[in-house]
């Protein structure tokens, strides 16, 4: 847990990036919004993660997942915020299903060139012994 209120801050580069996307260009943001925009979603993450970490506690796990974080939206009357919420983590499952299955792709190219670099050495170490045994 942190021990200093600060720490549970989000980085401001984050909360700097957030707010420039959400704004239309042209449109500045002071220091002290930018402060205040950091300590409401410090705030926003800690009240979810407080509900969805009950929802966890109810089912008995102390691991939180996605439906215990779409439980705490919906608790939080956040309703209006599921549908694109879910669609953002099915968006995260597929690209790390993608991640996954080309580093499984690249590792099975792998084996492929080693095993295939083997057969290579090995013939060449046949080769070379006939060719001795020719000279001798």
């Amino acid at each position: 847990m942190a021990e200093r209120p600060e720490d549970l801050n989000l980085p401001n580069a984050v909360i700097t990036r957030i707010i420039k996307e959400a704004l239309p260009d042209g449109v500045n943001v002071s220091k002290e919004a930018r402060r205040a925009i950091s300590q409401a979603a410090s705030v926003f993450v800690l009240y979810a993660t407080s509900c969805a970490n009950n929802f966890a506690m109810k089912a008995k796990r102390k691991t939180l997942n996605a439906g215990d974080v779409m439980s705490a939206m919906e608790e939080m009357e956040f309703e209006r915020f599921l549908q694109p919420l879910r669609e953002a983590l099915e968006a995260y499952k597929k690209g790390q299903k993608g991640k996954k299955e080309a580093s499984e792709q690249k590792r099975k190219d792998k084996e492929k060139k080693s095993s295939s670099t083997d057969e290579n050495d090995k013939s060449r170490d046949e080769e070379e012994d006939e060719h001795m045994d020719d000279e001798q």
